[in-house]
C-alpha cells in the first residue's frame, strides 16, 4: 500500500502541513492574544460551536452536521457555526461584560491559499465602545503582535474615488459595469446588483494595494453593506470597517446592532436573496433576537483572523504553512 500524499506537496499526508517552527509561533501568538485582553480585563468565553442554526448570509455557508440524541430518534440538522457572534451576543445580553473568544470557525467552499474550511477567529465585543475606539484596540494589538507601525484609515468612498474615480454610495450599476470593463475584468452572467460590482471592483483593484507598507482600515461602508452594523442614516453609511494588511483582510468590526426587529428585517432580507439563488434555507435564530429584545449593551464587536494574523508573524505565503493540518491532511 502507497504512503498517501498532499495535493499541495511531495511531502507523506500524516505529517503536520506546518513547521514545527510555525508551530510554536502559533502558540506565542496565542498567549500573545489572551495576555493583550488579560490587561485589558476582557474575559474570556467560550461558546458552541455546534447549533440549530447559523449564519443567512448569502454569501457565506455553514457546514451542516447530522446529530442523533439516540439511535431510534430521527437525526436533526445542526451547523457548525462561521463565527461565535450569535451566542456571544447572548452572552453580553446576559450581562457578562466585554468578552473575547479565541474560537474554531467553519465554512463551506472556503479553500485555497487564505483559506480553509476550519480555521480560527479571535472574536471580541467591547462595551461602550463605537467602531471608532474599537479600530483603535484592533491597532494596538496589530502593533504589539506583528511590530508595525500604527495603520492607515481611509474610508469606503476614498479608496473608490481615488482609485477608480467612482462614488460608491451613488454610481449606478451601469458605471460600476462600465469601470469594470475599462479594468478588463470579466464576468460571467449578467449583474444587476451595485453590491455586487462593487464586491467586484473593491476584490480586483482596491484590495491587493491595501496595507502595503502598514495595516489598513477601511471604514463607513455603504447600508446596503451593514451585515450586523449600526447605520446613520442622516449620513447613509453604515458603522463598519475591515482591516487589510499586505493585501489581505485580516479583520471585520462593527458598532453592533441593538434593534431586535431591525435586525429581524436583515435576516428575512437574507432568506429572500438565498431563495433567489437557490440556497439551502436555515431557520432564524430566535434565540438571538430573544437576547436583542431583552436588551444588548452599546457595544463594538470584531472578528479577525488568526490564522492570517500567524501568516503575517511568520512571513507565509500559505495558510496550510501555519495550520497543524491543513485540509488536504485530515
Amino acid at each position: 500500500m502507497t504512503t498517501p500524499f498532499s495535493e499541495r506537496s511531495r511531502v507523506p499526508a500524516w505529517l503536520p502541513s506546518a513547521s514545527l517552527e510555525n508551530l510554536r509561533l502559533r502558540a506565542r501568538l496565542l498567549k500573545q492574544i489572551r495576555d493583550f485582553f488579560y490587561v485589558r480585563k476582557v474575559m474570556e468565553v467560550e461558546t458552541p460551536l455546534l447549533c440549530h442554526t447559523s449564519v443567512t448570509d448569502p454569501f457565506i455557508e455553514s457546514i451542516p452536521a447530522l446529530f442523533q440524541a439516540h439511535p431510534q430518534e430521527k437525526e436533526q440538522r445542526y451547523y457548525l457555526q462561521t463565527s461565535p457572534e450569535y451566542a456571544m451576543k447572548r452572552l453580553l445580553a446576559a450581562g457578562c461584560g466585554s468578552i473575547y473568544q479565541i474560537s474554531k470557525a467553519f465554512r463551506q467552499g472556503e479553500i485555497g491559499r487564505l483559506h480553509n474550511p476550519e480555521f480560527t477567529l479571535v472574536e471580541w465585543y467591547r462595551l461602550g465602545f463605537n467602531h471608532v475606539q474599537l479600530m483603535d484596540e484592533v491597532d494596538d494589538l496589530l502593533q504589539e503582535v506583528l511590530l508595525v507601525p500604527a495603520a492607515e484609515r481611509v474610508s469606503y468612498a476614498y479608496l473608490f474615488q481615488a482609485e477608480l474615480d467612482i462614488d460608491p454610495h451613488h454610481a449606478s450599476v451601469n458605471e460600476l459595469k462600465a469601470c469594470a470593463q475599462t479594468k478588463l475584468i470579466s464576468v460571467q452572467g449578467e449583474i444587476t446588483e451595485n453590491d455586487t460590482w462593487l464586491d467586484i471592483l473593491f476584490t480586483h483593484c482596491i484590495e491587493p494595494q491595501l496595507g502595503k507598507e502598514r495595516p489598513c482600515f477601511v471604514y463607513d461602508f455603504p447600508i446596503s453593506q451593514a451585515a450586523l452594523a449600526r447605520i446613520r442614516e442622516e449620513q447613509g453609511l453604515a458603522s463598519r470597517f475591515e482591516v487589510y494588511f499586505h493585501g489581505m483582510e485580516l479583520a471585520n468590526g462593527f458598532h453592533e446592532l441593538q434593534d431586535a426587529r431591525e435586525q429581524r428585517k436583515r435576516f428575512e432580507k437574507n432568506l429572500a436573496k438565498r431563495k433567489q439563488l437557490g440556497l439551502a434555507s436555515l431557520p432564524i435564530d430566535e434565540l438571538l433576537l430573544t437576547a436583542l429584545q431583552q436588551g444588548l449593551p452599546d457595544c463594538s464587536g470584531v472578528a479577525l483572523g488568526v490564522d492570517r494574523l500567524l501568516m503575517l508573524a511568520a512571513g507565509s505565503e500559505r495558510i496550510a504553512e501555519v495550520l497543524a493540518f491543513d485540509f488536504f491532511r485530515v
